[in-house]
């Protein structure tokens, strides 16, 4: 594919510059569901009217259809999305970005989206849905999924749809471990919950305080009903979670002074599944929580990190170096600051 991409830019420039537009044009849509066309227009900097020639003609192809609410996308358009994405990686040299971090980390697999989690809603969308994707991947009958709270996974929910030909009604959806203490929609019972119901399994939640004190704790552990839960979500054959910035996490976890002078001192870069992480992904402070422990993620099967925004970069790359994932999904903001990293580390 290379190849012929190679051969059509030198010969055909134009063609590719038309290609991604029109692919843009058509991804904009998808996303938005119903946009009209001086939204759109402003969206993605263009003047209505060169976007009228351009819809006129997705429209004739029977890619888009036009109506007096907004402009959809068919079944047809989303075919041809499916069918060009790889081809649109290969164009945005995303496929190059992948295939570098994937080699860099010795990871099984490695997604990246375009755009920056920071600045662009369209980029969260899209890294919902390139994250529900690689999750039912990998999901079997009967399984185990274990899923952490925050933003990102949220999105994930979000994206997820009932599988056509494989229905996930004995599989099983836990938190990873308690979240009772952030927004609810972003603790990980909501998303367990919410993903099961997408997919049509079932769910147990775990309800207890996301942080725990030595008192709290103990006397949790040996509550029978809590005990059931946790060992189900310790046989958890999948693992989906965000990454966070240690001291983002930190401050969001009311950690008191000394303990966020602490996780500095220590040089904490990421938070991930109640723990922090250096630059060498070295475990450098651990919450007292409930759920997954840290051997549990060592001998888990798949490990699915998600995460997005160029100001997640080194925290994703402490994760990475961890050495347990298995697929990364990131956008290309991350992406591109991971490989500078890594060229960093080469040179060092």
């Amino acid at each position: 594919m290379r190849n012929i991409l190679e051969i059509q830019k030198q010969l055909l420039p134009d063609l590719m510059d038309i290609l991604k537009k029109r692919y843009t044009i058509l991804h904009q849509i998808k996303l938005a569901g119903v946009i009209g066309r001086r939204t759109l227009a402003a969206s993605l900097d263009m003047t209505e009217r060169v976007l009228r020639a351009e819809t006129d003609l997705l429209k004739a192809q029977g890619l888009i259809e036009i109506e007096n609410m907004g402009m959809t996308i068919s079944e047809s358009g989303i075919r041809l999305l499916e069918l060009l994405e790889p081809l649109v990686k290969e164009l945005l040299g995303l496929a190059a970005l992948e295939e570098r971090i994937r080699k860099g980390y010795g990871l099984r697999k490695v997604i990246v989206v375009p755009g920056d989690w920071d600045v662009s809603s369209d980029t969260k969308q899209e890294l919902g849905r390139a994250g529900a994707k690689a999750l039912l991947s990998v999901m079997e009958e009967r399984d185990v999924v274990a899923v952490t709270g925050g933003t990102t996974l949220a999105s994930i929910a979000e994206k997820l749809t009932m599988p056509v030909n494989a229905p996930l009604k004995d599989s099983w959806f836990v938190p990873a471990r308690g979240g009772l203490g952030e927004s609810l929609e972003i603790q990980a019972n909501t998303i367990a919950s919410g993903m099961a119901k997408r997919v049509g399994a079932g769910y147990r939640l775990l309800h207890v305080p996301d942080l725990l004190g030595e008192e709290a704790y103990h006397s949790l552990v040996n509550d029978p009903n809590t005990q059931e839960i946790v060992t189900l979500i310790r046989k958890a054959r999948i693992v989906v979670h965000g990454i966070g910035d240690a001291m983002e996490m930190a401050h969001r976890r009311k950690l008191d002074p000394a303990m966020l002078q602490e996780l500095r001192n220590e040089g904490a870069l990421a938070e991930s599944f109640g723990y922090y992480f250096d630059q060498e992904g070295k475990v450098v402070h651990k919450m007292l929580t409930l759920g997954l422990r840290l051997e549990d993620i060592i001998s888990t099967e798949v490990v699915i990190g998600v995460a997005g925004g160029k100001s997640k970069a080194k925290a994703i790359h402490a994760v990475l170096r961890f050495g347990h994932e298995d697929i990364l999904v990131t956008d290309e903001a991350a992406a591109n600051e991971i490989v500078a990293l890594l060229e960093q580390e080469k040179k060092a």
